[in-house]
């Protein structure tokens, strides 16, 4: 379902013709630039699950989501990446995001030393969030399983 709706008075749209056009390509870019950061960083906690299993105590989190977060995250990028049950994985990576922020890069609790770095990783991921908050109102585009199976 295009958007072709103009974005702000005609004086403010002059890209409004380029989104316009390049939409469908550009939502499979950002599919792509976010569900593959996801498959990434889940899969190197997949090829060790037990060595991640024993980080989830020191982030104040029980271990058995050491066990789900891992397939949860590579999953979700991969369903990402191709624009399959697109809004579904954009609503669960962004659980795993928000679960991940708030325990992993508390830049409040760490040694000063150590502040600006994980600050810069707490804002990141909130930055992300909202891709993943767009990524479940566009959903996945014309350029996805999606809209395949949508056609039939």
């Amino acid at each position: 379902m295009p958007n072709d709706t103009p974005s702000s008075h005609p004086l403010l749209s002059c890209s409004d013709r380029f989104a316009i056009a390049w939409q469908d390509f550009l939502i499979l870019c950002a599919r792509i630039l976010l569900g593959w950061m996801f498959v990434q960083s889940g899969w190197r906690k997949l090829m060790d699950i037990p060595a991640f299993v024993k980080t989830m105590p020191r982030r104040d989190l029980p271990e058995f989501l050491g066990y789900i977060a891992p397939p949860v995250e590579v999953l979700c990028g991969v369903l990402i990446l191709l624009g399959a049950a697109t809004r579904y994985a954009a609503l669960l990576v962004l659980l795993f995001t928000i679960i991940a922020t708030f325990s992993s890069h508390r830049y409040w609790n760490f040694p000063e030393a150590q502040q600006a770095n994980q600050s810069s990783h707490f804002w990141k991921n909130i930055t992300m969030m909202g891709g993943q908050v767009l990524l479940f109102v566009t959903a996945g585009g014309r350029y996805s399983i999606d809209a395949l199976l949508r056609r039939k």
